[in-house]
């Protein structure tokens, strides 16, 4: 309980120091260093691995265990210091004791069975082992970071108000009403079941998801998931299958980052279509959260078009002038008040996107994705990207007049 106090001060601190999310930590990802950095410090019962994605913690650690585990196969994306762990992990989360893996008792004793969402101590991590690959990066900017910042701006909280979950008194708790953290459950639930599957966390391991008593409409085993997510769990299992082919492959090591990504961004959209299962919990909302929730996964299409290799550098850069707070009915960017310039400036663009696409029907997306037909025109749209989001002098005409003049050329 103290230790979960201690937690909760460091993400209150974290949010009032600054009107802007805090995403990083001693140059990590939030709480990185309190996650598990093997698959024997998770809860694990008769053989079968038992993470719970409802703590904060575990769903990071699901995270850090694909990165650790794909890292050997990223060696074609290659290497930016900007993307090492920093190491202060090694100072912050010691090992544990060989005897108690699991920063508790052991599995198997009377009355030890792994406790629920926020009451169970999550793993601590042993020492950052973080190679500077920038596939490495390619998982935790994509997918770590946008996790930090849906939990310090408060949408990984209870919605309803009908629980404390992510408030407070847990901190680490993650509602399974909220409409963002079930969309995050696709990303990072679904694909760990797959690399499991495809062997990368261990020969043979079997893994089933903690679930909340009473909450039935989340997948929890590979099984599961690939019967209700069949597109999804399939291209999931395409990407870790063919990161080991292409490695292993005499391809340039260009051609083999171009085509990793594009496994892993085809993967990562399917999660995303999947995760229309949580329309539902949209319901919570004020309609100006909706608008800009349905803006970030349009977002999502233009920079998988692109094929976007982020790393903790540019991550920080395009999540930093997203919204710190979940936006009430009667905010209107770019003056919405408290927000920066830059997270006003960010609502603006996204919702200019979404409407000019919507007018167009659909044909600014097409067009974006024509024009996204070789490594050339992928590196240039990135770079287009950055500049629509971060640069309030790139006008919106000159974006059009781009992707036109790309398109042109294909």
């Amino acid at each position: 309980m103290l230790r979960l106090l201690v937690l909760g001060l460091v993400l209150a601190c974290a949010v009032s120091l600054s009107s802007s999310a805090v995403i990083l930590e001693n140059g990590a990802p939030i709480l990185w260093a309190q996650t598990a950095s093997q698959v024997t410090e998770l809860p694990v019962h008769d053989g079968i691995l038992l993470p719970d994605p409802w703590n904060y913690l575990h769903r990071m650690s699901l995270y850090r265990l694909m990165i650790a585990a794909t890292d050997p196969f990223m060696g074609s994306m290659g290497t930016n210091a900007t993307d090492s762990c920093h190491c202060m992990m090694d100072v912050l989360s010691p090992p544990p004791p060989a005897t108690d893996p699991f920063m508790g008792d052991p599995v198997g004793h009377p009355n030890t069975s792994p406790r629920r969402r926020g009451t169970k101590e999550a793993p601590r991590g042993h020492p950052c082992r973080c190679p500077n690959h920038t596939g490495l990066s390619m998982w935790r900017a994509a997918a770590t970071e946008p996790s930090g910042w849906m939990l310090t701006t408060g949408r990984l909280a209870d919605p309803t108000g009908a629980t404390t979950c992510g408030l407070e008194a847990e901190p680490l708790c993650i509602s399974t009403q909220s409409w963002w953290a079930c969309v995050n459950y696709f990303a990072s639930v679904l694909p760990f079941l797959s690399a499991a599957q495809q062997g990368f966390m261990g020969a043979g391991a079997q893994v089933q998801m903690q679930v909340p008593a009473g909450v039935q409409d989340y997948c929890t085993t590979y099984a599961d998931c690939k019967a209700k997510y069949p597109d999804a769990m399939s291209k999931w299992d395409a990407f870790f299958q063919g990161l080991k082919t292409t490695s292993e492959s005499l391809l340039p090591d260009d051609v083999k980052k171009d085509t990793i990504l594009g496994v892993y961004w085809d993967a990562q959209m399917a999660s995303t279509y999947a995760s229309a299962a949580c329309n539902a919990r949209q319901s919570h909302y004020s309609s100006v959260e909706v608008s800009f929730a349905q803006s970030w996964l349009n977002s999502a299409e233009y920079v998988a078009a692109a094929r976007f290799q982020a790393n903790m550098e540019k991550a920080l850069l395009f999540l930093s002038p997203l919204p710190s707070r979940i936006l009430q009915e009667g905010d209107s960017a770019p003056n919405i008040v408290g927000l920066t310039a830059e997270e006003n400036h960010t609502l603006y663009i996204f919702s200019w996107m979404k409407t000019i696409d919507s007018l167009l029907g659909g044909t600014l997306l097409r067009l974006w994705k024509g024009a996204m037909c070789s490594v050339n025109t992928r590196q240039k749209g990135a770079q287009v990207l950055e500049q629509l989001l971060l640069n309030p002098s790139f006008a919106t005409s000159t974006f059009l007049s781009i992707i036109t003049e790309m398109t042109t050329s294909c």
